[in-house]
C-alpha cells in the first residue's frame, strides 16, 4: 500500500471491524479474525502491506500491556505462591520440548548449536494468543488455564538467556554477553523491584488528585511503555518490565483504575499484532513446500502436545484437563520470529530454514483457535467424566480471586459495612473515588482501590460480573443514582442495595429496583427507642413500638413510590398514614399493654 499512515491504519481497521466480528458469529474466536484479515492484507493476497515486520514490531506493544494487565491480577504474596508450577512445570515443559524438538531437528541437517537455539524457540509458546483463547473459552481460572499461565510465564523468563546464547553459540565476538551487560541487567531489575512500588503509588496519588482522567491515562501509559523501554535498554524483555510493574501495582489501591485505563489500549494494539502474526505467513512458501510446511506443523504440535498431556498428568490433573493444557500451548510463539532474525544474523540459521520455520510457526498459530475449538467440543460430547470435581479447593479459590460483594463509597457508610463483612471473613471490592480516603484508611488495613464507580471500564475492571451484590454507599444523591443507573444496565441480575439521602431519594432508586437503605434511619430508630425506655417504658415494649414503626413507615414507603410525582397525592397519603399509626398505638394503649408493664410510680 503506497499511500500513508492514515490510509492504512483506516484499512486495518475496517479489517478488524469486519473479521472479527464473523469470526465470532461462527464461534471462530476473535484471534481467528484477525489472523484472516492480517493474512488478507499482507504482501501474498490484496497487498495493503508490504512490510509486515514493521507493523509486527509496534503492534508488541500490545502484547507488553497484555503482561502488565497480567502482573496486575498477580500480588506478590500469589506469585510465591505459584512458584511450584512456574519453575517446575515450566522447566520440564522447555526441556522436554526443547529436547525433543531439537534432537529432530539433529535428525534433519542442523548442527548441534542451531539445534538447540531452534529447538528451544519453538518450544516456546505464545503468550498473546494462549491467554487470548484462555479468556474467549473462560478458563483463565480452569486449573489447566492457571498450570498454562504458569507456563508461559517461565518461557518469557527463559526467552533472556536465549537470546543472550545466540551470539555466542553464533561466535560474534563482538556481541558476546560481558560482565557489564549482566550488571545492567541485574540493577535495572533492582530499580524497578526496590523502588517501583513507593514511586509509581506516589505518582499516581499525586495524578489523582489532579481529577483529570486524562492525565491518569498518561501516567497508566507512560508507566507500562516506561517500564518496557527501561527493561529493553538493559537487554532483558520488554514483557517482562511490564510485567513486573503490574506485580508492584498488583496491591496498590488504584489497581482497578489503572487496569480499567490500559484495556482499550491493550485489546486494540493486540488485535493490531494478531493482524501482523497473519500478514507474516508466507504463502508463496508454503505453496512452494507444502509437502515439508505440513509434517513441519504436524511434528511441531504433536510433539509439544503429547508433552504437555504428560506434565498435566503428572501435574495431577484430570485427562480432560491435560488434553486443553495441551491444546492452548502446543502452538509457536510470536518470540521464536525474534529467535530466527538473530539466529539468521549469527550465522546458525539458513535463509531457506528461517522462512520454512516462519511459516511453521505462523500456522501453527493460525491453526490453534481451530483445533482448540474442534478438542473442546469433542471432550464435551464424548469424553467421560474426569471424576469429581475439587469442589471446596475451587471454591475458596474463586472467592479469593473474584469478591461477590461490592462496596462503592467508603465514607462513613460504606465502612460500616465493609467492617461487618471484614469481621465475617467475606471477601469484597471497595471503590472510592476521593484518594485522600483511600490514602486514610489504607493505613489502617483497609482493602479498597481508587476509582469512580459511574464508570463501566472501572466496573468491568473490578470483576463486575462476577459481583452478585453492589453496595451503593456513595454521600452524592447523583452521584449514587448514576452508578445504581449503569449496574442495572451492565448487570440486570444482580442485587443492588443503595444507600438513600431521603425519601425523595429512595423513591428514584426504587424506580430502578434497586434496595434504599435511608442513611439515618435506622439512628433514628435506636435513639427513639432509647427515647421510649429513658420516659420508663419496659424495653421489649420500646423495641416492639419501634418494630411497628419501622413496618409502617416502610410500607407508607411504597405506597408514596407509586404516587410521588403527585404531590397532592403524597400529602394526602402522610395525612392518611399519620391517623393510621396514632389508631395503632392508641389501641395497644387501649388493650393495657403499656399500662400494665410501666412502674406504678411512673404517673403520666
Amino acid at each position: 500500500m503506497h499511500g500513508g499512515g492514515l490510509e492504512l491504519a483506516l484499512v486495518l481497521l475496517l479489517a478488524a471491524v469486519i473479521a472479527v466480528p464473523v469470526f465470532k458469529r461462527f464461534g471462530l474466536g476473535a484471534v481467528l479474525g484477525y489472523l484472516a484479515a492480517g493474512v488478507a492484507l499482507g504482501p501474498h493476497v490484496l497487498a495493503f502491506v508490504q512490510d509486515a515486520d514493521r507493523i509486527l514490531n509496534a503492534a508488541e506493544i500490545g502484547v507488553v500491556m497484555l503482561l502488565f494487565l497480567i502482573g496486575l491480577e498477580l500480588s506478590p504474596a500469589r506469585l510465591m505462591v505459584m512458584r511450584r508450577p512456574v519453575f517446575g512445570g515450566g522447566t520440564l515443559q522447555v526441556l522436554t520440548a526443547a529436547g525433543v524438538l531439537g534432537g529432530l531437528l539433529l535428525l534433519y541437517h542442523f548442527q548441534w548449536k542451531s539445534a538447540l537455539v531452534i529447538g528451544t524457540a519453538l518450544a516456546l509458546s505464545s503468550t498473546a494468543i494462549g491467554l487470548q483463547l484462555l479468556s474467549e473459552h473462560k478458563a483463565l481460572n480452569s486449573d489447566f488455564g492457571r498450570f498454562g499461565f504458569a507456563i508461559l510465564l517461565f518461557q518469557d523468563l527463559v526467552a533472556i538467556p536465549l537470546l543472550a546464547a545466540i551470539p555466542l553459540l553464533g561466535g560474534i565476538r563482538n556481541e558476546t554477553l560481558t560482565w557489564q551487560n549482566v550488571a545492567t541487567a541485574v540493577g535495572a531489575l533492582a530499580v524497578v523491584i526496590l523502588l517501583g512500588r513507593p514511586v509509581l503509588r506516589y505518582l499516581f496519588g499525586m495524578v489523582a488528585r489532579t481529577r483529570m482522567p486524562e492525565v491518569f491515562t498518561a501516567s497508566a501509559l507512560l508507566v507500562v511503555l516506561g517500564t518496557a523501554w527501561l527493561m529493553q535498554k538493559a537487554g532483558l524483555s520488554p514483557s517482562l518490565g511490564a510485567f513486573l510493574a503490574g506485580v508492584l501495582l498488583a496491591d496498590s489501591e488504584f489497581r482497578h483504575e489503572i487496569e480499567s485505563q490500559i484495556e482499550p489500549f491493550k485489546g486494540l494494539l493486540l488485535g493490531l499484532f494478531f493482524i501482523a502474526v497473519g500478514m507474516s505467513i508466507d504463502l508463496a512458501r508454503i505453496a512452494a513446500e507444502p509437502t515439508v510446511i505440513a509434517i513441519g506443523v504436524g511434528v511441531l504440535l504433536a510433539v509439544k502436545f503429547g508433552l504437555l498431556v504428560l506434565i498435566g498428568l503428572a501435574a495431577r490433573m484430570p485427562l480432560r484437563s491435560a488434553l486443553m493444557l495441551g491444546s492452548v500451548l502446543w502452538l509457536g510463539g510470536e518470540f521464536a520470529f525474534v529467535v530466527f532474525n538473530e539466529a539468521e544474523r549469527a550465522s546458525l540459521l539458513g535463509r531457506i530454514d528461517h522462512d520454512r520455520l516462519v511459516a511453521i510457526v505462523s500456522l501453527s498459530m493460525a491453526l490453534t483457535p481451530l483445533l482448540m475449538i474442534g478438542l473442546k467440543h469433542l471432550l464435551g460430547t464424548h469424553a467421560p467424566s474426569a471424576g469429581p470435581e475439587r469442589a471446596p479447593d475451587n471454591l475458596n479459590d474463586a472467592q479469593a480471586q473474584h469478591p461477590q460483594v461490592l462496596i462503592a463509597g467508603m465514607g462513613r457508610f460504606g465502612q460500616i459495612v465493609a467492617r461487618l463483612l471484614t469481621a465475617q471473613r467475606i471477601p469484597f471490592v471497595a471503590l472510592e473515588a476521593d484518594p485522600d480516603t483511600v490514602e486514610d484508611l489504607r493505613r489502617f488495613g483497609n482493602h479498597l482501590y481508587y476509582g469512580d464507580p459511574t464508570r463501566p471500564d472501572l466496573l468491568r475492571a473490578a470483576g463486575g460480573d462476577q459481583i452478585r451484590v453492589f453496595v451503593m454507599a456513595m454521600d452524592d444523591p447523583d452521584t449514587n443514582l448514576r452508578a445504581v443507573r449503569l449496574v442495572r444496565r451492565l448487570y440486570p441480575q444482580a442485587r443492588v442495595l443503595a444507600r438513600a439521602r431521603n425519601r425523595q431519594h429512595a423513591w428514584k432508586l426504587m424506580d430502578m429496583s434497586a434496595e434504599p437503605f435511608r442513611e439515618v434511619f435506622g439512628s433514628s430508630l435506636e435513639i427513639s427507642e432509647r427515647v421510649l425506655t429513658a420516659l420508663g417504658i419496659a424495653e421489649h415494649t420500646a423495641r416492639e413500638h419501634v418494630r411497628r414503626f419501622r413496618e409502617h413507615d416502610e410500607k407508607l414507603l411504597k405506597a408514596q413510590h407509586l404516587v410521588y410525582d403527585d404531590e397532592a397525592a403524597v400529602m394526602q397519603t402522610s395525612r392518611d398514614a399519620r391517623t393510621d399509626l396514632m389508631h395503632l398505638f392508641e389501641a395497644d394503649a387501649g388493650d393495657g399493654e403499656v399500662a400494665a408493664e410501666r412502674p406504678a410510680s411512673g404517673g403520666e
